[in-house]
């Protein structure tokens, strides 16, 4: 410590003690660093003790109430989902029909299951499929999005057939297991069972993640995935800080402290999490397309969190040791591990290359698979020509897709602007019909038609109340440098922020659910902070316990209020009429 730096250290507290600038840069604005533990506590905070105070209310003996107190934080999560899981299986072929865009990605997903690419199907197939058509044309359909989602839908129809519960039960199947995952995600981003649960129960009563899961639609599949590959990445982080910190030397109390030998040197080693969360940003991108903001998003939120780490341990230039001995393995594990799983995921395009015939040209194969031979010019010969030629002729294919993605502007009744979606200004309905008394579930005695719908509707209160928390984790990330509030809100970034750059093109508010999770982590993280800091009084603990409760009650109360119209049960036109709280509902 130089003569310089001393003068400028607050009376009682050495240079090495001062804040770093930012810190007194936001002072000025409410910000209050607070007490700094243990270096080893910062690098991985332990999970907190488990409590016994429920079970031993409950009659239970001591050793009885440890023991299920330990179990909690997989009794738990696994408790919420078998809800969730219970709800979403729940009649799951009703409405037997087509619905919405199920009349795309439930008979794509049969084709590719049968030929491995997907077929062309003629446009009043529908009600045969309904009546039991499982016949696949064989010519080529031209599709826009990648195959994975349709392939993860097609296991189900494999198992089940070509029917509704067929192409809804593997959409059904990974709605319950996210649930399962997000409450592990919460518990081990907040170090709180409790709050990983409520994390997993808010989304299990969410009215769009709902409808969603029990919808053949690709939205579903590409948030499994993105939610999986966050997991991922959670646990590296995780698993790498606690590397550093057991390398960290200890002073003669036991007390880690923070060395930059330990801090800027130490190689990174095996990080096999990180490269679980490249495979799964690869399913997500062979989902559809707009997986690959989540894979730069959580790029680059894995190099700050590498960074972070290292200046915690004690790294001089963190971002300088980042750079070097982090960001290339970190890219190596994540990038070209997506590519090449997005790439395996056409497979099926690619081996079935058909039959050629002088008359009638290539047959049997996926669409613009023999582009390059056709159409694309010059062709090598041989070896080169049977590498290169499919290559070329999904690029050209991945052009033309892009270019309709990118391009599509044709109005649709359920439209919405992406502003709206966080207040669910304009749902879509997936299904409609007005049953008369006596048909379809309306009661013979009724005295007008019913309505039978399935609207996307995220359960309102939820959503409403998520606004507020997107807000408060703004302050936590700014102000409080709250790293789970930071990584909250990139998941909702990558899912959102996106859109905004295409609000002439034709999209869905349910296009919203790949960020659902997320809001329900910082709503969760929101209903935290209302219950008190730990230390809090008795009176704050009660007012705020109330007052969470309250919130999370109406929640699920908004969500059974809206179960008919999320499920097609058929109710009095009078009763449907009261839910449509806005004109833009209808």
């Amino acid at each position: 410590m130089t003569s310089d730096t001393a003068t400028h250290a607050p009376q009682g507290q050495t240079a090495d003690e001062r804040p770093p600038p930012w810190q007194l840069r936001l002072r000025r604005f409410g910000y209050a660093a607070r007490p700094q533990p243990d270096v080893r506590a910062r690098l991985v905070p332990p999970f907190p003790e488990p409590g016994t105070r429920v079970w031993a209310a409950l009659g239970l003996r001591p050793d009885a109430a440890q023991r299920l107190a330990r179990r909690s934080g997989w009794t738990g999560p696994l408790l919420v989902a078998l809800f969730a899981g219970l709800i979403r299986f729940w009649h799951l072929g009703s409405p037997k029909a087509v619905i919405f865009d199920e009349t795309y990605y439930a008979k794509d997903a049969w084709a590719l299951w049968k030929y491995g690419y997907e077929a062309k199907w003629p446009d009043d197939i529908n009600d045969k499929v309904i009546a039991g058509w499982t016949n696949v044309p064989d010519a080529p359909g031209y599709v826009v999005h990648p195959p994975m989602g349709k392939w993860v839908i097609g296991l189900g129809e494999w198992f089940f057939g070509l029917n509704p519960v067929g192409w809804r039960f593997m959409v059904a199947l990974l709605g319950t297991l996210s649930v399962l995952m997000l409450c592990r995600i919460g518990r081990r981003l907040f170090r709180s069972t409790f709050l990983g649960c409520l994390a997993g129960a808010l989304m299990a009563v969410d009215g769009l993640h709902f409808v969603m899961s029990r919808t053949s639609l690709l939205d579903s599949v590409l948030m499994f995935f993105v939610l999986a590959a966050f997991g991922c990445v959670l646990v590296d982080r995780d698993r790498s800080r606690a590397r550093l910190a057991a390398a960290l030397p200890a002073g003669e109390d036991g007390v880690a402290r923070p060395d930059d030998a330990v801090g800027d040197g130490l190689r990174p080693g095996l990080r096999p999490w990180r490269i679980a969360a490249g495979v799964f940003l690869g399913l997500a991108c062979a989902t559809k397309w707009n997986g690959a903001v989540f894979l730069a998003a959580f790029g680059l939120m894995i190099v700050l969190w590498d960074a972070g780490a290292r200046r915690t341990a004690g790294a001089r230039r963190p971002f300088r040791s980042a750079l070097r001995r982090d960001v290339p393995w970190a890219f190596l594990s994540t990038v070209p591990v997506a590519i090449g799983v997005y790439m395996a995921s056409w497979t099926g395009w690619f081996v079935n290359s058909g039959t050629y015939s002088e008359k009638n040209g290539w047959q049997h194969s996926g669409y613009n698979r023999h582009w390059a031979e056709n159409d694309g010019g010059h062709s090598p010969d041989g070896f080169l020509a049977g590498v290169l030629n499919p290559l070329r002729s999904l690029w050209k294919y991945e052009q033309d897709v892009w270019d309709f993605n990118t391009t599509l502007s044709s109005p649709h009744t359920y439209q919405s602007n992406p502003w709206s979606w966080l207040v669910q200004a304009r749902p879509v309905s997936y299904f409609y019909e007005s049953p008369q008394p006596g048909q379809d579930g309306c009661p013979a005695d009724a005295t007008d038609k019913c309505a039978r719908e399935v609207l996307a509707l995220g359960t309102p209160l939820l959503w409403w109340a998520a606004c507020f928390a997107v807000l408060y984790l703004l302050y936590r990330w700014a102000l409080r440098r709250d790293w789970r509030a930071g990584a909250v809100l990139c998941g909702v970034a990558a899912g959102y922020l996106p859109w905004f750059m295409w609000q002439e093109r034709t999209i869905f508010i349910f296009y919203a659910v790949v960020f659902l999770p997320f809001l329900c982590l910082a709503l969760a993280m929101m209903i935290g902070a209302l219950l008190g800091p730990p230390g809090s009084s008795e009176r704050r603990r009660v007012a705020g316990a109330v007052g969470a409760g309250t919130l999370v009650l109406l929640i699920a109360w908004n969500f059974i209020y809206f179960w008919p119209i999320y499920t097609g049960h058929a109710i009095p036109m009078e009763a449907w009429r009261n839910r449509m709280w806005f004109d833009s509902w209808i």
